[in-house]
C-alpha cells in the first residue's frame, strides 16, 4: 500500500496525459496521447528498432561510467592520501567541475570521431568528476583516531589504505557514483541527439525531425524508465555495501 501511494503521483500523470490528448486540450502533435505512445512503444520492441539502439546505448553509458567509477575512485582516494597528488590534480578538477560536460561533445568527435568511442570519452569524462569528488571527501573525512590506531598497531600504509580509508570513503563515494549514474543517461542522450547514427538519442532526433512524435515519446519515455530503474537499483545495492555501518 505504501508503495502504491508513493507512485500514485505517476499514475495521476499518465492519466492526465491521456485525458489532456483525448479531450484536445493540447494539440495531440505536441502532445500525443499516452496509449497511442505506448502502441508505438510495443511495435517498436517488435521491429526490434528500440532494442537495437537501446543495447548501442547501455553499451557507450556502462563503459563510460565503468571507466569513471574505476579512475576517479582511485584518483580521488589518491588526492586525499597525498598531498603531492592532490597539489597536482585539485586545480585540474575545480577547473573543469563547472563546466558544462555538453560543450565538449566537439572535442571528443575531433579527438575520436562519430563512432562509440567520442560517447565513451565524453560519459568517462563528465561522470570521473562527481566521482573523484565523493571519493576526496569521504577520503579526506576517515576518522584520524582509527587511523592513528592502525598506524600504532604497525599497520603498513597500503594496509591502512585498504582498511580503514577505502571504507570511510564508501559513503561519500556511492553518492558520487550515483550523480555520475544520472549525469551519464544526460550526456549519452546528449551526445546522441548531435552526433550518432544509432541509440537513443539518434532515435529521438530521427523520428522527431520526421514527425513521428508517438514513436519519439516513446523512446523519451524508456530513457526515464531505465534511468528510474537504474537509480533504484543502485540505492539496493548501496543500502547493501553501507549494511555493515549499521
Amino acid at each position: 500500500m505504501k508503495q502504491f501511494i508513493r507512485y500514485l503521483p505517476l499514475l495521476l500523470l499518465a492519466l492526465g496525459w491521456e485525458l489532456a490528448a483525448r479531450l484536445e486540450l493540447v494539440s495531440t502533435t505536441a502532445l500525443p496521447p499516452l496509449s497511442e505512445v505506448v502502441v508505438a512503444w510495443i511495435d517498436m520492441i517488435k521491429t526490434g528498432e528500440l532494442v537495437t539502439n537501446g543495447l548501442a546505448s547501455l553499451y557507450r553509458a556502462g563503459a563510460g561510467l565503468g571507466l569513471s567509477i574505476v579512475i576517479g575512485g582511485v584518483l580521488g582516494i589518491a588526492m586525499a592520501w597525498s598531498k603531492p597528488v592532490n597539489v597536482l590534480v585539485a586545480p585540474l578538477v575545480e577547473m573543469f567541475y563547472p563546466l558544462p560536460k555538453s560543450a565538449l561533445i566537439p572535442v571528443t568527435v575531433i579527438w575520436l570521431g562519430f563512432g562509440d568511442g567520442s560517447k565513451i570519452l565524453l560519459i568517462f569524462l563528465g561522470c570521473m568528476l562527481p566521482v573523484t569528488i565523493g571519493a576526496f571527501n569521504g577520503a579526506r573525512s576517515s576518522e584520524q583516531v582509527l587511523v592513528w590506531s592502525a598506524r600504532s598497531m604497525g599497520a603498513h600504509k597500503l594496509r591502512m589504505l585498504w582498511d580503514v580509508v577505502v571504507p570511510s570513503a564508501m559513503p561519500e563515494l556511492l553518492n558520487g557514483i550515483r550523480t555520475a549514474l544520472a549525469l551519464s543517461f544526460i550526456l549519452l542522450v546528449s551526445s546522441e541527439l548531435i552526433v550518432a547514427q544509432m541509440g537513443f538519442g539518434y532515435l529521438i532526433g530521427y523520428l522527431g525531425a520526421n514527425g513521428n512524435y508517438d514513436a519519439m515519446y516513446a523512446v523519451v519515455l524508456t530513457v526515464a524508465f531505465l534511468g528510474f530503474a537504474a537509480d533504484r537499483i543502485y540505492l539496493l545495492i548501496t543500502k547493501r555495501t553501507l549494511a555493515w555501518r549499521e
